[in-house]
């Protein structure tokens, strides 16, 4: 499926884009958000100078019905708002594009990502083209879905072992050690990190040949 990175501008006549180009420097982050043909309800976090200040404008809009506060400091504020006429939440959804969460508003801009078949992000366009928001495409690219480097135990085990310390300089834990401590046999758990570490330094190796340039080397 195509991985698509867009830049959304956000209409004076939503709320949060009027408002970001006022605080341009004022970053809103979306934490969720829900919309249905009348009504939006989002939580937001407001991040920069005057977060205070931000949140009671955003009450002073018609379109704003109720703002609850949640977590405030002198910099950070964060508000559940909600709103009528969810004219971006609402494109968003009839689109059938799943909408990440978190997502960031700054200086009227939206950013979106998100791995969707092709048709959605066709009829997403059509969508923001037919209510007259704007955007630009910032990246395509098909993904290419690939088989995990290591299984899950194989992770597991490499993460503990990292953490507690098994690959530090010196070590402190021993192989013994460390399959004491997880349960397992010791002959298990060399077995597995051997397996993780063939695959890992494999991988790297693969992509550090196709990265680095021909070196000769003489026989002096």
């Amino acid at each position: 499926m195509p991985y698509a990175k867009l830049t959304i501008t956000v209409p004076d006549a939503v709320w949060i884009g009027e408002l970001s180009r006022a605080y341009p420097e004022t970053r809103f982050r979306v934490l969720a958000a829900t919309a249905d043909v009348a009504t939006g309800v989002a939580r937001i976090e407001i991040t920069g100078e005057e977060p205070e200040a931000i949140s009671e404008d955003i009450r002073d809009y018609d379109t704003v019905t109720d703002l609850t506060v949640f977590e405030s400091d002198e910099r950070m504020r964060r508000v559940q708002v909600e709103t009528t006429v969810p004219l971006l939440m609402t494109s968003l959804q009839n689109s059938g594009v799943p909408l990440e969460m978190p997502f960031e508003v700054c200086d009227g801009e939206m950013a979106f990502e998100a791995t969707i078949p092709q048709q959605n992000l066709s009829k997403f366009g059509e969508t923001l083209d037919g209510m007259g928001i704007s955007y630009r495409v910032d990246r395509i690219q098909q993904d290419v879905e690939s088989d995990p480097l290591l299984t899950d135990r194989q992770e597991w085990l490499l993460d503990e072992a990292i953490e507690r310390g098994y690959y530090d300089t010196p070590r402190r834990t021993t192989l013994v050690d460390l399959a004491d401590e997880l349960d397992i046999a010791k002959s298990t758990c060399s077995e597995i990190l051997h397996r993780a570490e063939e695959r890992v330094l494999k991988d790297y190796m693969g992509d550090e040949k196709g990265a680095r340039p021909t070196v000769a080397v003489s026989s002096d």
